[in-house]
């Protein structure tokens, strides 16, 4: 088995909309809108790894052919984000004819909700004046950091993360198809590491089975870099049970032995949250509390030391203060 002669995230990437998973109803609205040869502006919005990306480049292939190349520009929007781009290279390429019977190209922006305010309101500007020669197609992960005008200007089409029964089945085909075997409890990690990003698990696969022809819980979890449920159950008990030192020692240990961030502790953290056995209002506070760590850590604050104060947060909570 040859796992390194390409990448799987291209080599199983959907050609077709038949073969996107997950998101039926985007699908079969966008391949009504394709097969009409008439697409309006598109804005797709969803988490990372559900197939916005993907759909853009099959609406394009299927658009228009051989020639997708010459009619198709993609720019991430991360990468390029200011209106010097908008003003350039989005101007320079719709101001010309398409080629082939499809009257209009496409560009395609990814990541379109890092572009700054100032690019956005120029982009709107360009989308009616090119409208007859150009159609855009954006993808984001927060439709609200769009400004409205280009919200209003587009077909807005909302992705959901992933359910297991679809990862279940992609997973099992890649598995046949590479030649290694994967269990149900590999599966059942794979699908906790990624939170419904396929992208994410894909590479988790493609790692897992260059190291071993059968693929285990154990692999997964090594390789995701995520703090294992029981190991954080037991930091929540000593805190919860008042033992802050312990609750510290064994927080550091699964930091430091797994290699895990603090803001991937911190989401193991809100997960375990609500499989404790304690009241219910409780696991609000708890929750409430973590949600407030979670936005320091965001704002760059130092990880342990806020952490630190989650757990101190348990340890009065447990106490009922």
């Amino acid at each position: 088995m040859d796992t390194s002669s390409s990448i799987w995230t291209e080599k199983y990437r959907p050609k077709k909309f038949e073969e996107l998973v997950g998101q039926e109803e985007v699908v079969k609205k966008v391949e009504n809108l394709t097969k009409s040869m008439n697409i309006p502006h598109l804005l797709f919005a969803g988490p990372a790894g559900t197939g916005k990306s993907t759909l853009a480049l099959i609406v394009v292939k299927e658009l228009f052919g051989s020639t997708w190349k010459e009619n198709y520009l993609e720019l991430n929007a991360s990468d390029e984000r200011g209106i010097d781009v908008v003003r350039q290279k989005v101007k320079d390429f719709a101001r010309t004819k398409a080629l082939g019977n499809v009257p209009f190209k496409v560009i395609f922006l990814d990541e379109a909700d890092a572009l700054t305010r100032e690019a956005q309101q120029a982009l709107r500007r360009t989308m009616e004046n090119y409208t007859s020669t150009c159609r855009f197609v954006m993808s984001c992960n927060y439709s609200s950091k769009i400004i409205d005008p280009i919200q209003s200007r587009c077909v807005v089409l909302r992705f959901k993360l992933l359910e297991r029964k679809d990862i279940d089945k992609r997973i099992r085909l890649i598995a046949e198809n590479e030649g290694f075997s994967v269990g149900d409890e590999a599966i059942e990690s794979l699908y906790e590491a990624s939170e419904g990003d396929f992208r994410r698990i894909i590479n988790l696969l493609q790692a897992s089975a260059s190291i071993s022809n059968s693929v285990t819980a154990d692999l997964i979890n090594t390789l995701s870099a995520s703090a294992k449920p029981k190991d954080i159950k037991v930091v929540l008990d000593y805190a919860l049970s008042g033992d802050f030192l312990k609750a510290k020692e064994k927080l550091l240990d699964v930091m430091l032995r797994d290699s895990v961030s603090g803001t991937d502790i911190i989401k193991s953290i809100q997960k375990e949250i609500w499989n404790l056995d304690v009241d219910p209002e409780l696991k609000v506070r708890l929750t409430e509390k973590t949600g407030e760590i979670e936005f320091r850590l965001v704002e760059g604050s130092d990880e342990f030391i806020q952490l630190e104060a989650l757990l101190a947060g348990f340890v009065m909570a447990g106490r009922g203060k």
